[in-house]
């Protein structure tokens, strides 16, 4: 299959999938058209997420806000699975999600024709680029028991296309790790680098009240005090919360309201999470 990603809205994932349809009778799957606009980073935080539910596939993902310029094309492989996309650092996060180990990443740049137009790379490069790597995957020999490619066939099939050129240091977003920190025997844990999306959470670990904590009566540092709750429904309509959501990420949210305007969080902000017993 070829999944498509973007931020285009609509009608233009359209003409992405019309270009396809010309080239490969492969299932299409949409995962977003509207991912914040012109951010590769919110888009590579999601796809981090969405991607590993998919069996190997290819998956062509295009938030471009340097489209036209010099920035490059790149198809990369993760395990069995291929990512297309911008070199502008939405790539290399899923992908390295998607193998079992990041030596098991590798990627290329695309050799690009004079496109049809300088703001519609989707349709002119990523979705031929698409087709062609799932052209050239058909003809890969090599198989697992249930019949899908071996990762060494995915990187063979790759190798021997003619538009392909070894990339040599894709852009790559590291997003940041939450810190645990002592002082005086008081623990706490520290995230930073808030997702972009309509909650807005900072960056955390499973343990909402870091190292010594208890999860359950943990309070987090955001303007004020915000108790930690396991459900949305453990707080009224309209209050705020935090949690921890179903990627294992620490969230700042309302319940059946919008984090990022309670919290007033951006991406980048730090949030700081203690346990009950720390006075604040």
């Amino acid at each position: 299959m070829i999944t498509l990603t973007s931020d285009f809205g609509s009608p233009y994932p359209a003409a992405m999938k019309g270009v396809i349809r010309r080239h490969t009778d492969a299932e299409l799957i949409d995962v977003a058209h509207d991912l914040p606009r012109g951010d590769p980073r919110a888009a590579a935080f999601w796809l981090r997420f969405v991607l590993p539910e998919f069996p190997p596939a290819v998956h062509c993902a295009v938030v471009d806000p340097g489209v036209g310029t010099d920035r490059d094309a790149l198809v990369v492989r993760a395990g069995a699975h291929v990512v297309v996309a911008p070199d502008n650092g939405l790539a290399m996060p899923p992908a390295r999600t998607l193998a079992a180990d990041e030596s098991d990443v590798e990627a290329w740049t695309v050799a690009v024709d004079e496109p049809a137009s300088e703001t519609f790379h989707g349709r002119d490069v990523f979705a031929p680029t698409a087709a062609r790597v799932r052209a050239a995957l058909d003809d890969a020999d090599g198989s697992t028991a249930d019949g899908a490619l071996t990762p060494g066939a995915v990187a063979d099939a790759l190798a021997a296309m003619d538009d392909l050129a070894p990339a040599s240091d894709p852009v790559d977003v590291r997003f940041p790790e939450p810190s645990v920190e002592r002082d005086g025997g008081d623990d706490g844990a520290s995230g930073g680098g808030g997702r972009g999306d309509d909650e807005s959470g900072g960056e955390g670990d499973d343990e909402s009240g870091g190292e010594g904590g208890d999860s359950a009566g943990a309070v987090v540092a955001v303007d004020g005090v915000t108790p930690v709750a396991e459900t949305f429904g453990a707080v009224d309509p309209g209050e705020r919360l935090v949690t921890v959501g179903s990627h294992g990420y620490v969230e700042c949210d309302v319940n059946d309201g919008r984090g990022d305007g309670a919290f007033d969080l951006r991406p980048g902000d730090s949030v700081r999470l203690v346990p009950d017993s720390v006075s604040l």
